[in-house]
């Protein structure tokens, strides 16, 4: 098993004192429906929300159902059993559920669904705890923020999904840009300071985390350690630096840089990293161990990944630079929550966030994941250095030519793996 997972597993068990809640999960890898079959399917899902019912009997005799179909389908051809059969039999199944459980049963759950660019050993602990206590059941979809945004986009009204929560403003603020997200309410953004929320009020920042040079002490003498991002492209660091393209953090990292320093500028340096034979790594906890494990001397990521590794091994080399407080490479960027316009779940939506914005929430993201806590009243881990999280409301990709698409394009045209 790769370090990244070694670590990764070790941890599991302390982030999961949370867990053991009822939590169903959608993965990205299952194969998506078309588009009339889909429609159908989230109706008929909407229609058991619309009334009272004993959700866990529905979904799971649903999910059976539906599972049953699809392996049907599997195993004919499409004119031995058209799809509108499958249909058929679940709307049966389904009217027959909703009649014996709306007689037999006076427990209105609501359920929330929820896409999710953080991943499920970062915020799933926190949802199962909110699933418990509030008696809201949630469904959750997890995958790269940018993916679920323009997921989003693409299913437009007939999106199941009712809140989404982004790793990066960067998928944020283009759903908001259209016209996809709903103003959040005034109790919700009360509990954020209006640097950490959009300035429209359709989304809010619920933690942080800070771009970082994390270095192995053992392979970097601490004179070589640069003060500006920019000096990473320099001979010297040749070979031994590792980032994470594809990662919706690099990603915004870079937006900032062409918002701050221009296109031009934001090229040369992508192509001068490309140059100084750069490696690239799927996420930041594959760097961090990478970096851990002598295989490169430095890399671009998030603060925290190193952090998490130094609490499960103190031996771990692993020490994370700080770059001055006006280079883009210290950019402090928010995880951000929204409520997608025109979910029928508003209220449980909104209850939601507000439950990640709570004091118990929010020590979570400090104490359990070591990221900085974003509502008004909470301190950070003790551990981690000062961070002001200011103009985060003011991050508008509509003045940067192509948005976030072009940002994407820019490392790709670098010859970096975006």
């Amino acid at each position: 098993m790769p370090p990244s997972e070694i670590a990764e597993s070790a941890r599991l068990p302390r982030l999961r004192r949370f867990a053991g809640r009822d939590v169903t999960t959608c993965r990205t890898n299952e194969q998506r429906d078309s588009t009339e079959y889909e429609k159908q399917r989230i109706a008929l899902r909407r229609q058991m929300i619309s009334i009272p019912y004993n959700f866990r009997t529905v979904h799971a005799t649903l999910a059976a159902v539906i599972n049953i179909s699809r392996t049907d389908r599997r195993q004919q051809t499409a004119k031995t059993t058209p799809r509108r059969r499958h249909l058929g039999r679940i709307a049966t199944v389904l009217s027959f559920l909703l009649l014996a459980t709306a007689c037999g049963s006076s427990n209105d759950e609501a359920t929330v669904t929820i896409y999710s660019g953080r991943t499920e050993n970062l915020i799933g602990p926190i949802l199962d705890d909110f699933s418990t206590e509030t008696g809201i059941n949630v469904e959750v979809r997890y995958d790269q923020s940018s993916n679920l945004a323009l997921l989003i986009q693409e299913e437009g009204d007939q999106t199941p999904a009712d809140v989404f929560l982004s790793q990066s403003p960067g998928a944020v603020d283009f759903l908001d840009g259209a016209g996809r997200l709903a103003v959040l309410p005034d109790n919700v953004l009360g509990l954020v300071s209006d640097d950490v929320r959009d300035d429209d009020g359709r989304w809010v920042g619920f933690s942080g985390r800070q771009r970082v040079l994390v270095y192995n002490q053992d392979l970097v003498a601490s004179d070589e350690l640069p003060s500006s991002v920019f000096e990473l492209t320099d001979p010297v660091w040749n070979g031994r630096l590792g980032i994470a393209p594809s990662n919706g953090s690099f990603q915004d990292f870079v937006t900032a840089m062409r918002g701050q320093v221009g296109d031009d500028t934001t090229r040369a340096w992508l192509e001068g990293l490309a140059a100084n034979d750069i490696q690239t790594y799927p996420n930041n906890n594959a760097i961090v161990a990478a970096v851990g494990r002598g295989e490169i001397d430095a890399g671009l990521v998030n603060h925290y990944y190193n952090l998490r590794f130094l609490d499960e091994d103190a031996n771990h080399p692993g020490r994370n630079h700080q770059f001055a407080t006006d280079d883009p490479g210290s950019l402090l960027i928010v995880t951000g929550a929204a409520i997608i316009e025109g979910s029928d779940n508003v209220d449980a939506a909104a209850q939601l966030i507000e439950w990640l914005l709570q004091a118990d929430a929010q020590r979570y993201f400090a104490d359990e994941t070591f990221e900085y806590p974003l509502a008004s009243g909470i301190d950070p881990s003790g551990d981690l250095p000062p961070a002001e999280f200011a103009g985060v409301g003011g991050i508008d990709l509509s003045d940067l030519e192509g948005g976030l698409e072009r940002t994407r394009e820019l490392i790709s045209e670098a010859g970096l793996e975006g």
